[in-house]
């Protein structure tokens, strides 16, 4: 009776160690993974802020007497694809713009812009895909 009862300690503490073995190992690809996630997440952070201000340096060189700059499109390191739309509020914007508002009366407030940013991942270099958006009020 007793020999028995020690094999079957033995396989219930075998079968203990290798479940915590098991669960140790899964924990440690898992934490792996998040970690290139939130690496990823945190650049595709930055480079919505860096597009942002990007389309603000590309506006301010722009001739707006012959037609205004809608979007700005973008690859970084064929990883991230960063897409900005621009909508313009003013009154006396060419016809080309994408005018949110065109009746605004005051000259301060005369070509407004709401930027849009969007930065999604390319290729499928994560799990799940990323794809952050932004949306911010500027006067350039």
């Amino acid at each position: 009776m007793r020999r028995g009862f020690s094999l079957i300690t033995a396989l219930i503490f075998l079968v203990v160690i290798a479940t915590i073995g098991a669960l140790s190992i899964s924990l440690s690809t898992q934490s792996a993974k998040q970690t290139g996630d939130i690496y990823l997440k945190n650049q595709a952070g930055l480079l919505l802020r860096s597009g942002t201000e990007y389309a603000m340096l590309a506006m301010s060189g722009h001739d707006y007497s012959v037609n205004c700059l809608n979007q700005v499109n973008m690859t970084y390191k064929s990883q991230f694809d960063i897409n900005v739309s621009i909508m313009y509020i003013g009154n006396g914007l060419p016809a080309s713009c994408n005018r949110l508002a065109n009746d605004i009366a005051t000259a301060d407030s005369n070509r407004t812009v709401i930027i849009d940013t969007f930065v999604t991942t390319i290729n499928d270099i994560t799990s799940e895909p990323i794809r952050l958006h932004r949306r911010t009020i500027q006067k350039p």
